[in-house]
């Protein structure tokens, strides 16, 4: 363009009587200056498109960092953090809404202004440094920590003195604290199925801990660790772990140092020596159905589930003469013989899991993704059943292994790969009419009478 001006500024020209310019331009007979602007042309799209390509690239590595941002945010351990100070602020104010004396005022301020610091904290930490995770998970263990104190001394003054270890002196269960996150497993988030808790025995001087992950297929029982205490489990230190290779599901439990567990695909249930690691005897359940015939609802393989308590070993499972309600057995530590069996009027596979405390099955449904409720109550002494509504917030949606020990009134449950466990409150003799909630507890007209279980050969 600027070669063309040169060119019509070096010819002569004329003005007419309108002031119009004449004049004629001799152009040379080349066209180079035409190609050079074809050629700028074509470079300069070129360009704009590379730009075009690389601002996308740039676009695109931006979209993909915030995605992992926000994969991070959401990340589980975030998430369950995230869960736990929701679940904290919550509980804060429904402290404070029941009042309390000026020290116990103070003392919920505080802890207020400590969680929503908390909170604040996780965002910053979520939106830059990730390496403080553990440091801020051991502030968040502290904080739920003294929740869980204030709600236990919130607790002790409704429902009078805490029960001594493996008491039954009381009228049944009250209430369910909220869930207290103790760790995820030691395999790691992708194994969600599992089992864990403190030995059933009801013995206060017994502090062994267990926890068993299933393999990744949700199924297989094959590890497992043993704690001698509960600080070091929390820790992961001074562990024992073994391998076993033949348990199926997650309705183990450890009773008298015991490992009771369903056989790898059979109706047989089968006793580990913990000491030795040995498998000590192996039998079948009369008439239990197995192979995830009629196991809990959300959660497969659980046919043949094992609970301890104040009154001994028992197993939960379905038969096909029950057709598939739940069937409670008390069973012989020694020789894993049925030594009495009820039959209740509930269809197991709807249920999300049960346990056993005093003699009594306490059946559990899910209301949401975060709430399950305790429904009812089968009393193994007078034969009856009851009504329930006792609800029991949770983390994440699937209840796996879930195991009462009697020795400090703990449900100790496996939620989703994480350790949780909760306090059980239990109404007081003296109150158990006066304090019993309306609408929240009824007893059924029927008693159902026990079975005379069937004499079975051991293989």
């Amino acid at each position: 363009m600027a070669l063309l001006l040169q060119l019509v500024k070096s010819v002569p020209g004329s003005v007419d009587e309108n002031g119009l310019c004449h004049c004629v331009v001799h152009l040379p007979n080349n066209h180079t200056p035409l190609k050079q602007l074809e050629q700028l042309q074509a470079i300069t799209q070129e360009l704009m498109h590379k730009y075009d390509q690389e601002l996308s690239r740039v676009s695109t590595t931006e979209d993909q960092g915030n995605q992992v941002l926000e994969m991070n945010l959401e990340a589980p351990t975030y998430s369950l953090l995230r869960l736990e100070l929701e679940g904290a602020r919550e509980l804060v104010t429904q402290l404070m809404a029941k009042g309390g004396g000026s020290v116990t005022e103070d003392l919920l301020s505080q802890l207020q202004s400590q969680v929503a610091n908390a909170s604040l904290s996780l965002k910053l930490l979520a939106d830059s440094d990730q390496r403080n995770l553990r440091a801020y998970r051991q502030e968040v263990d502290v904080l739920e920590s003294r929740l869980i104190d204030c709600e236990r001394e919130k607790w002790q003054e409704a429902s009078g003195p805490p029960l001594p270890p493996g008491s039954c002196a009381h009228g049944g269960l009250q209430r369910v604290s909220r869930p207290l996150v103790v760790q995820l497993n030691w395999r790691g988030f992708s194994h969600k199925a599992g089992a864990w808790g403190r030995d059933s025995t009801p013995n206060p001087d017994s502090s062994l801990y267990w926890v068993a992950p299933l393999s990744s297929g949700d199924r297989y029982f094959d590890y497992y660790r043993l704690y001698k205490s509960y600080d070091d489990l929390v820790l992961m230190k001074n562990y024992v772990e073994r391998s076993m290779g033949y348990g199926d599901g997650s309705g183990n439990t450890v009773y008298e140092n015991f490992m009771f567990f369903n056989y790898y695909g059979t109706r047989d249930i089968a006793k580990v020596n913990l000491s030795s690691n040995t498998l000590l005897r192996r039998r079948p359940l009369p008439s239990a159905t197995y192979n995830n015939r009629f196991s809990y609802a959300g959660v497969s393989w659980k046919d043949i589930d094992f609970a301890g308590d104040e009154k001994g070993l028992w197993v939960l499972y379905a038969t096909e003469e029950s057709k598939g309600n739940l069937v409670v057995s008390r069973l012989n530590t020694s020789t894993l013989e049925v030594e009495k069996t009820w039959r209740t009027s509930q269809y197991k596979p709807a249920m999300s899991g049960a346990f056993m405390a005093c003699g009594v099955l306490y059946a559990l449904r899910p209301l949401s993704t975060r709430q399950e409720e305790i429904f009812y109550a089968f009393d193994t002494t007078t034969g009856r059943e009851r009504h329930l509504s006792i609800l029991l917030d949770k983390m994440l949606e699937t209840l796996h292994g879930i195991n009462y020990s009697p020795s400090d009134h703990k449900l100790y449950v496996y939620n989703d790969g994480y350790l949780i466990n909760y306090d059980l409150s239990f109404l007081t003799l003296k109150h158990k009419q006066s304090k019993l909630p309306a609408g929240k507890f009824s007893w059924l007209p029927t008693v159902p009478h026990p079975v005379t279980p069937k004499k079975t050969s051991r293989p």
